[in-house]
This record gives structure tokens, sequence and C-alpha cells, in this order.
């Protein structure tokens, strides 16, 4: 027998004391946290996120990638809300999040403001997105999972701490996966995950390169079809198409049966199906929508988890885009 790989055993040690801070920090949040100190808190949020989806249809997909950026690099804190200064350029204007929609920015602080009027300053921003994130992927057809609550806001949100620590559609799979794991998310975990492109949109500046190029797995009048919609993309860089073609505007898990066929928009998505690591999980989701929802919701509620802030080591804050 060959000997073990000793960054195997450290790898799983890894991701068990990961589980574990996750397990301590869901403790000391609850789902009716806000029951007596803000008890119409999911009431306002619904209400406010109802109201934006109905008027602007992609308030969704904006909302669920601002958790995303939010979420991912240094934990679920609102760090991404805050605006820069004249002294400090924040997380929201660095280049990776300038293309973040206004949509996802607006309805949070829309449901700052109503709540502010309804109790203030007891409700977090960063509890504000988690919940507005549940709540409009639900609207759109998605899974409910159940959101903790009792996150702090971040006092800092530089856009210098975010370097590398964002995936970009262009990264090759085996950095994808390792920001991943050293997070303490699975290989599984981020391909369901990746089915957030179920909805929304990508400007052409994040694929059109790609396009027409034999090895990246374009389906030929996809790729044709792509060619002609960015054709005016030098002279109108908000050009974009939607990440799922065929249901663009629900969630389900079309997204997954469209990678097989060539019909993925962005490089990240054709190499779920070109890495063995993840095409059997692309397989799985694409042919079982029930499973592709029962783990993106668990996903998700982990990601809301991850890094959150509490007690003392945050804030409340009175304005989402500005540290009190």
């Amino acid at each position: 027998m060959g000997e073990q790989s000793p960054l195997k055993p450290l790898s799983s040690l890894f991701l068990l004391l990961l589980t574990l801070l996750t397990t301590t920090v869901e403790s000391r949040l609850t789902t009716d946290f806000y029951s007596k100190s803000c008890p119409r808190f999911l009431d306002i949020v619904r209400d406010t996120i109802s109201d934006k989806q109905i008027t602007h249809p992609t308030t969704a997909a904006a909302v669920i990638r601002l958790f995303f950026h939010d979420c991912f690099p240094n934990g679920c804190d609102a760090s991404i809300l805050v605006s820069s200064t004249a002294f400090n350029v924040a997380e929201r204007d660095s280049s990776i999040n300038l293309s973040l929609p206004g949509d996802g920015f607006d309805v949070i602080v829309r449901a700052k403001t109503a709540l502010e009027l309804a109790c203030p300053q007891t409700v977090s921003c960063s509890d504000i997105i988690s919940v507005a994130t549940r709540d409009l992927l639900v609207t759109v057809g998605g899974p409910y999972y159940p959101v903790h609550l009792g996150r702090r806001d971040s006092r800092t949100s530089k856009a210098s701490l975010l370097a590398d620590l964002l995936p970009l559609p262009s990264s090759p799979m085996a950095k994808t996966i390792r920001q991943f794991e050293s997070r303490g998310f699975t290989v599984q975990e981020m391909v369901a995950l990746s089915g957030a492109h179920s909805i929304g949109f990508s400007h052409c500046k994040e694929f059109v390169g790609l396009v027409g190029r034999n090895s990246t797995g374009y389906n030929p009048r996809f790729a044709q079809a792509l060619k002609k919609a960015c054709s005016s993309y030098p002279k109108d860089p908000t050009i974009s198409v939607f990440n799922d073609i065929m249901t663009p505007n629900k969630f389900d898990n079309m997204y997954f049966q469209n990678i097989p066929k060539g019909l993925g928009l962005l490089e990240s998505d054709h190499g779920l199906y070109s890495d063995p690591r993840t095409r059997p999980f692309v397989d799985l989701y694409a042919r079982d929508q029930d499973r592709f929802f029962k783990d993106f919701a668990k996903a998700m509620q982990k990601l809301s988890l991850y890094g959150v802030k509490t007690g003392r080591r945050g804030e409340i804050r009175r304005r989402c885009d500005a540290i009190n």
C-alpha cells in the first residue's frame, strides 16, 4: 500500500474545524432574533423586495450576486454596501465589484430605510441582505431555507482587502475549487452555488473573447448568436446576455441542462463540465432539480453563516452605505 499524502488529513481537519466554527456561529444566531425588538422585520423586508421585484424583475439576481460578493471574500458583514470616501476606496468600488447591478444596492437601502422608521438602530444591514436574498430567491421559484439572524455589520470596507478573493469567470477551475475549499466548501457545494447563474445576466466583456474559439465548448449556433448580440459591445459596454437563455427569469435547473449542450455563457460554466471533479455534479443537478434545490439551499445557508460578526465585533449601522 502506498503512503497517504499528509495533505489529505490536514485538509479534512481544516474542513472539520470550519464546520465546528460554523456550528458555533449558528448557535449565537437565531431565526427569531428580532421577534421582540422588531416584530415586523420579516414583513417589512418581504414587502420591500416584492415591490422592487415587480417593477424591476432583475432585482432577485442582483441581490443574490450582491450577497455572494459580500459574504465570500471576508464574511457576511455588509461591507459591500459601504460607499467610498475621500480617504478610503471601499469594496463596492473595487474593479471586480463595479459591475454589480444598482438594483441590488437600492432594494437593501429601501428595506433599511423602512426598518429604521419601524425599529431604529435595531436591524443590521447584513441581516437584511441575507433575508432579502432568501426571499427574492423564493419569488423567482427557488427553494426556501431558514436564515439565522443576529449578524453585526463590519466597521471597515477596503477594496485593497479583496485582492484575489473572489472567483473570476476566467479563473482556472483548480483555482476556483481552492478558493471554495479554503472557506470550508466542498466541490459539490461549489457546483450547487454556481446554479445561481440560473437567473441574471453577464456583460459581453465577460465572455466575448471566448466566443468562436474551437476549444471553449460553445454550441456553434449559440456562439454565432452571442457574436451578433455583442457586436456593438465596443461602443456600448453595458450590453449583456442572460446567463440562462432558456428560462432566464425562473430559478430552476435549466442552467445545468444547458452546460452539456454547449449553452453555458461564461468560461467558468464550461469549466464545470470539462473538469472531472465537477462534471458529475453538473450531470446530477441537470437530471434532478429537487436534489439541486436541496443542495443549493444548504449551501446558501452555510454561506450566510460564513465569517459572521456578532456582539462587539461589529455594529448596527444607521445607514447601510456608511460606517457609524
